[in-house]
């Protein structure tokens, strides 16, 4: 047995998308089960495994650091740095001082056929996916963070889109899907844990279904025809892929949740075109239009990236007064950052990091105002939430449907239960929530 030998212990640091923490989940059962104790990051392990995003550079840097971080934990322990980054920067992660070993995107999924006995050696063992091992499907579900009422549920991996800002389909592959015939036995094992709500994760979530004659709409009815008490969150889907019927069954079925994350990256229709996106902003438009048509307090949530190549003044503000003007409750912005082999790193007209950054965080105060705005619209509402399994400063904290972030006074009762409550108030970025005493107690039966 492993815990017998001298190497026993192994941690895991993870980096990027939702996606990336599902997978990192899977590597961690696979330690399990040959023996190993899964310690905390910031204690002393014998194995360190650092699972890496490379969308931005920042991503970059931070894996550096957290190399380092990990051999001052234990600078005899064995580093094992894989992903995104990893395949992509193989030699580059390689050459840090104290990496023993660099996986790519699925070699990650294999660790003990690549490294059996965890030995240093010099130089470290690069293991870079084949284009065929790049486009095979694993599965991956976790624990959204440390809860134990949400679970990251991988559906889908991999991306067929161009745009030029991007390096993800060369690290992850084509665009490819968990076969229809396991996604019903597989959401019943991980409802079976105990988890109340699942989140769709994936490159490319739309997309699903490419090569099986089937698509996401359908593969949701499925879903949500299981029996129980759970809910299905789409954790991002491209504006051309989210159809009518998808927003339809969501406003008709409560097991679907009432938000949506939809990238946007640009309102511009040139930088639109530059980036070269599925949609034009006319359709993007739409979307929004349709869902608050048939969902009029859903959350939505937007991408968006300043400072892409070529973006003057101008073409910022069609982007800032375009989402001042529609309705969503959220942006995650990102500032443009050069990476290698895509088709904008070349491109002139670079914009100075500065003016990335003034762009930047004008949008996130924008977002910061229509948040607020969104949370003071649902006071006097009744609000489905799953409050999670924790208790500070002696409150629960949870989730609606449309993506509220709510508390409410701890009562263990309350925990891992899909239940409605009445928002009463809204403190900086939190709704504070109450129940109507006639239906407190029925809300919270077993």
């Amino acid at each position: 047995m492993r815990k017998e030998s001298k190497i026993s212990s192994a941690a895991f640091y993870t980096l990027g998308c939702k996606l990336n923490y599902a997978e990192t989940s899977e590597m961690g059962k696979e330690f399990i089960g040959r023996g190993f104790d899964i310690v905390d990051f910031a204690d002393k392990a014998d194995v360190y495994v650092i699972n890496t995003c490379t969308v931005t550079a920042n991503a970059d840097r931070e894996c550096r650091q957290i190399v380092r971080r990990a051999l001052r934990n234990n600078p005899d322990a064995y580093v094992i740095v894989t992903g995104c980054y990893a395949q992509l920067r193989s030699e580059e992660i390689a050459s840090i001082e104290g990496v023993d070993a660099v996986l790519g995107s699925n070699a990650k999924f294999n660790i003990f056929n690549y490294l059996p006995d965890f030995s240093k050696s010099s130089p470290s063992c690069i293991h870079i996916d084949a284009e065929e091992e790049r486009n095979s499907f694993h599965f991956s579900s976790s624990a959204a963070g440390d809860e134990r009422t949400r679970a990251f549920f991988k559906i889908q991996d991999g991306c067929d889109y161009k745009c030029t800002f991007c390096t993800i389909p060369l690290a992850r592959g084509g665009s490819r899907s968990m076969p229809p015939d396991e996604v019903v036995p597989r959401l019943e094992e991980t409802l079976a844990k105990g988890y109340k709500e699942i989140i769709l994760t994936g490159v490319n979530v739309g997309d699903y279904g490419k090569g099986y004659n089937t698509s996401l709409y359908e593969t949701l009815k499925k879903m949500i025809a299981v029996p129980g008490e759970f809910r299905i969150r789409i954790s991002s889907i491209e504006p051309n892929l989210l159809t009518d019927e998808i927003i339809e069954l969501a406003a008709s079925n409560s097991k679907i949740c009432s938000h949506f994350h939809i990238p946007l990256q640009s309102g511009s229709p040139e930088i639109l075109a530059a980036m070269k996106r599925r949609y034009n902003r006319k359709h993007f438009e739409e979307r929004i239009k349709k869902i608050k048509e048939l969902i009029p307090f859903s959350g939505i949530g937007i991408d968006v990236i300043t400072g892409f190549p070529g973006e003057t003044e101008k073409h910022f503000n069609e982007t800032y007064d375009f989402l001042r003007d529609i309705p969503f409750s959220y942006l995650h912005v990102f500032s443009y950052s050069e990476r290698d082999n895509t088709p904008a790193a070349s491109m002139k007209q670079q914009v100075e990091t500065a003016e990335r950054k003034k762009r930047n965080n004008m949008l996130r105060i924008l977002s910061e105002k229509k948040r607020t705005a969104f949370y003071r619209e649902m006071k006097g509402k009744k609000l489905e939430t799953l409050f999670e399994n924790e208790e500070k400063d002696g409150f629960t904290r949870g989730f609606s449907s449309n993506y509220v972030r709510i508390e409410h006074p701890y009562e263990p009762g309350l925990i891992n239960k899909l239940v409605k409550v009445e928002i009463t108030g809204v403190h900086h970025d939190i709704c504070t929530a109450s129940f109507q005493q006639n239906n407190f107690r029925k809300n919270i039966a077993g």
